[in-house]
């Protein structure tokens, strides 16, 4: 029974070591190897085996993209500011032998080496232009950090300020002029709003004037023209009344004409005529001369009939 316990025993330890020889890798990691305490391989995603106490794995790498967040670092600017600022690293393992060989604490010294490079940047430029300049400081911190972390196979893909916060004075400061600078728009916006208003109602104006002369020329131009129409009704009515006139004395001498009237009987008629001129109210009369004559005519005729009964008697 001993040597069956000790032989069952022997087994699992075989099992257990060539179990442990066996490693699947994952996806995006990998596998620094070592062989006596040496570097000997990097394995890859997939299946590996090693060898039982010569070789040995050393670190196991992440190949993803990493975030560090870094605390906020004192820094001091041109004009001689101090502010803090906290920073965001983005960055990716290219190389796990360098990874694992080159640098003791890589997010240590990234972390160390990203804040004397923001001090350096930040030292070159004044307050104003650091508020203003993220881009220009991320950039320039990812390609500082990018070749200083090269030798150590890490890639910096992304730096990011994520907060800058000034002295307190300083904020201050910046919120008192940011409201007079609020103000002073406000200032500008109102007497814009009031200019525009006041061309608005004057554009509102003329334009009411231009209509009101447009009105009064149109009713004039009509009013003339129903002056203009009267008068040529007038004119047409007093034109056909003349007419008919005319006719009317045509026809009639016409009919005179054609019933052989006499001398008496035109005569007669003259009379008439002028025993009507008379009973105008006019202070001058022109009687033509044959009229004279009739009258002449009247008398001889009116002296003959008197001397007529004269003789009988």
């Amino acid at each position: 029974m001993g040597g069956v316990i000790v032989l069952l025993v022997v087994i699992v330890l075989v099992l257990w070591v060539l179990a442990s020889c066996i490693r699947i890798v994952p996806q995006a990691y990998a596998v620094v190897l070592e062989r006596l305490g040496a570097y000997k391989a990097t394995w890859s995603t997939g299946i590996h085996f090693k060898v039982p106490f010569i070789e040995r794995v050393a670190r196991r790498v992440n190949l993803k993209e990493q975030v560090v967040d870094f605390p906020p670092q004192p820094v001091i600017t041109k004009d001689n500011v101090t502010m803090q600022i906290d920073t965001v690293v983005f960055f990716q393992i290219t190389d796990p032998k360098l990874y694992a060989y080159g640098v003791e604490n890589p997010i240590m010294a990234i972390e160390n080496l990203s804040a004397t490079t923001l001090r350096n940047i930040i030292g070159d430029m004044e307050l104003d232009e650091t508020l203003t300049s993220r881009e220009v400081i991320n950039t320039k911190m990812r390609a500082s950090l990018d070749v200083a972390t090269d030798p150590w196979g890490i890639k910096v893909n992304r730096v990011e300020l994520k907060n800058i916060i000034p002295p307190a004075a300083i904020q201050d400061a910046m919120e008192k002029q940011m409201k007079a600078e609020r103000e002073r728009r406000e200032a500008i916006l109102k007497a814009e709003g009031e200019k525009r208003s006041t061309i608005l109602v004057a554009e509102g104006k003329k334009q009411s004037a231009i209509l009101d002369a447009e009105a009064e020329k149109q009713a004039a131009i009509l009013h003339a023209e129903a002056q203009k129409e009267r008068m040529i009704k007038e004119a047409e009515g007093q034109a056909q009344a003349v007419l008919k006139v005319q006719q009317a004395t045509a026809e009639g001498l016409r009919m005179i004409k054609e019933a052989g009237a006499d001398e008496s009987v035109l005569t007669l008629k003259s009379l008439e005529a002028l025993t009507k001129v008379a009973d105008g109210k006019a202070t001058k009369i022109i009687i033509p001369s044959e009229i004279q004559g009739i009258a002449g005519l009247a008398t001889s005729l009116k002296e003959i009939m008197t001397d007529k009964p004269a003789e009988q008697k």
